[in-house]
C-alpha cells in the first residue's frame, strides 16, 4: 500500500516545493608524514561489506584500510557499488594522506621499515619534529563537543585489573601463528611488552613478521607517540620526543634496517614502559585526562583499528559475499568522512543520540562513542557482520579501559531495523540517524521514510541517497519525504567511502 498517497488516498495535496542547497565540503590538507617515516602498510581484504543490515553505512576503522590484490583465482565480491577495489581505493588514500598505518607488513629484510641514512645532516624525518606541531589535546576552548564531557575512565586508574580480557597483538601475530622473527630476533628474545596510559595490564607483542599481521615495532612506536603527544604536557613528553635522545628517537634508531640493534629497541621499550608506569602512579596522566575535553582524530582512528584488527581482520573473509540486487551490498564511509561529518558539520555533542541504520561490523557507532562521547545505536541484520560487531563492541571497551578513555553508551541489535522495537524507540530520541542508502531498493527507501515519521524535529538523517523527489530526476524517490524533510545536498571529496576514490554528493535531511 503506498505510504500516504497513491491511488485511493483521499487526502491531496500541491506538490511540494522542494529546496536543494549545494554545499561543497572542502578536502582537508593531507596531514604532514609522521617524522617516524614509516610506511603506510597494506591491509587484508575489505575490512567488512556495507552490508548493514539492510546496507552499510559503516565507517572504516581506518582512514584507508588498504590490501594487496589477490590471487587470481580468489572469490570476487558482486556488490552493486562501483567495481573499482574498495581497499585499492584505501591504499591510495593512505599513500596521498599519510594517515594511520593499519596492521599488515611488508617484507621483514628489505622494506618493512625505511628510515635515512642514520646521520645528523640527513636525519630530516627527525630533525622536522620541532617544527611540526604536536597533536594539541583538547581543552574546553578548542571546540564545540562540550566542555563537560570528562575523558578519564575513572576505573581505569583505580587499580590493575588482572582479569581485563582483551585480545593481545601476540595472539594475532606470532611464531605460533607461522611469522617470523625480525631485527635477528631469536625465537626466545621476540616477546615484548606495552605499557599503556593506565594501570592496565601490559599488551603482549612478539617481534615478528607475517603477511597481514599486526608489526610489533611499527605498532611500538605509534603507541609511544600518541601517549606523548597526547597525554603529557610538552615539558613532561620530552623524554619520549626529545630529536637527540628521545625514547621514539632511540627506537627509530633501533629498528632501522640498517642497524637492526635488537637490544637497543628492547631497553628503549623497557624504559618506556617504566617511565609511563611511574606517570600514572603519580597521578600525572589522570590530571592531564581530566583537562582534556575531546581527543585528537589519528589517536580515534589508531585505537579503533586496533580493535578492528584484532577481530574483523582475522576473520575479514566471513564478509566477502554480498547478493546483487538486494539490500545486503558493500560499501564503507571511511573515517576522515565520519568525522567530518559528524564533529565538523553536524557538531554533535556528548548528550545527544547518534543512530546508524545498517551498521555493519560497528565502526561508525564505536567512533560516534569514542570521539564525540554521545549515546550510539546500531542495527545489522547480516549474521557474520552482527558475530564480528559483537567481537569488537567487546574490545572496544577493553582498549578504551587501556588508553584510560571513557566512551558514550555503545548499544548494537541484531535484526532487521525496520522491525526492532528498541532501535524504533532510539530513534524517537536521535539527533542524528546515519543511513548509507546508496544502493538501497525503493521499497527499502519508502520504509525508511516510514519510520522518519517518528523523528523529533530537528533530527538530522545523513544519507547517499536523497529520500525527497529530485527535480533533476524524472523518478521520485519517494514523494512523502518531501513533506517532512528539508534536504541540503552536499559534496564529499575524493578518498572519502570505499568504493571509488572520486568524490560525490550526499544528503544532510533534516526532519521539518
Amino acid at each position: 500500500m503506498p505510504l500516504l498517497g497513491g491511488k485511493g488516498n483521499k487526502f491531496k495535496v500541491d506538490p511540494p516545493k522542494i529546496r536543494i542547497e549545494k554545499v561543497l565540503v572542502e578536502r582537508p590538507p593531507p596531514p604532514p608524514p609522521p617524522p617516524s617515516k614509516l610506511k603506510p602498510k597494506h591491509r587484508p581484504g575489505p575490512p567488512g561489506p556495507a552490508s548493514t543490515g539492510v546496507s552499510s553505512s559503516r565507517s572504516s576503522p581506518a582512514a584507508a584500510r588498504p590490501s594487496p590484490k589477490p590471487p587470481s583465482g580468489r572469490h570476487e565480491s558482486h556488490s552493486p557499488y562501483p567495481s573499482s577495489s574498495s581497499d585499492e581505493k584505501r591504499r591510495e588514500r593512505k599513500r596521498k594522506t599519510g594517515g594511520p598505518a593499519s596492521s599488515v607488513k611488508r617484507s621483514p629484510g628489505t622494506d618493512r621499515i625505511a628510515f635515512d641514512k642514520d646521520s645528523e645532516n640527513e636525519d630530516d624525518g627527525w630533525m622536522s619534529l620541532d617544527t611540526r606541531k604536536r597533536q594539541r589535546r583538547g581543552t574546553s576552548e578548542d571546540k564545540h563537543l562540550g566542555s563537560d564531557r570528562n575523558l578519564r575512565h575513572s576505573r581505569a586508574f583505580e587499580g590493575r585489573n588482572d582479569d581485563l580480557d582483551f585480545i593481545h597483538a601476540v595472539e594475532v601475530a606470532s611464531l605460533e601463528a607461522k611469522c617470523v622473527p625480525v631485527m635477528g630476533a631469536q625465537k626466545e628474545d621476540v616477546a615484548i611488552e606495552l605499557q599503556y596510559p593506565s594501570m592496565q595490564p601490559r599488551e603482549k607483542f612478539e617481534l615478528v613478521w607475517g603477511k597481514d599481521k599486526i608489526d610489533a615495532v611499527e605498532a611500538s612506536i605509534r603507541i609511544v607517540r600518541h601517549v606523548a603527544e597526547t597525554y603529557l604536557t610538552d615539558e613532561e613528553a620530552e623524554p619520549f620526543t626529545n630529536i637527540n635522545t628521545g625514547l621514539i628517537r632511540r627506537l627509530e634508531k633501533a629498528s632501522n634496517r640498517n642497524i637492526q640493534d635488537l637490544a637497543g629497541f628492547k631497553a628503549a621499550l623497557h624504559e618506556y614502559n617504566e617511565t609511563l608506569l611511574g606517570l600514572v602512579e603519580d597521578g600525572i596522566i589522570a590530571k592531564n585526562l581530566d583537562a582534556m575535553h575531546e581527543l585528537p582524530q589519528q589517536l580515534v582512528a589508531f585505537i579503533l583499528d586496533q580493535v578492528y584488527d584484532r577481530t574483523v581482520a582475522p576473520s575479514v573473509e566471513l564478509l566477502s559475499k554480498y547478493e546483487n540486487g538486494t539490500d545486503y551490498v558493500y560499501g564503507e564511509l571511511l573515517h576522515p568522512f565520519i568525522s567530518k561529518l559528524l564533529v565538523e558539520q553536524i557538531k554533535m555533542t556528548l548528550d545527544q543520540v547518534f543512530v546508524d541504520l545498517g551498521s555493519g561490523v560497528g565502526n561508525v557507532c564505536l567512533q560516534a562513542a569514542l570521539e564525540i562521547g554521545c549515546e550510539s545505536w546500531g542495527c545489522e541484520m547480516m549474521e557474520n557482520a552482527c558475530n564480528l560487531a559483537k567481537l569488537q563492541i567487546k574490545e572496544f571497551d577493553a582498549r578504551c579501559m587501556l588508553w584510560g578513555i571513557k566512551p558514550g553508551k555503545v548499544q548494537l541489535e541484531r535484526g532487521d531495523f525496520r522491525k526492532n522495537p528498541v532501535i524504533h524507540e532510539a530513534l524517537k530520541r536521535a539527533d542524528v540517524v546515519l543511513v548509507n542508502n546508496k544502493a538501497f531498493t525503493s521499497q527499502l527507501n519508502d520504509d525508511l521514510v516510514r519510520m522518519f515519521l517518528d523523528l523529533k524535529p530537528g533530527c538530522k538523517i545523513i544519507s547517499l541517497k536523497s529520500f525527497v523527489a529530485d527535480f533533476k530526476s524524472s523518478h521520485n524517490i519517494n514523494d512523502v519525504g518531501s513533506t517532512i524533510l528539508d534536504v541540503e545536498e552536499c559534496t564529499y571529496p575524493e578518498g572519502f567511502v570505499s568504493w571509488t576514490n572520486a568524490g560525490g554528493p550526499y544528503f544532510i535531511s533534516t526532519r521539518k
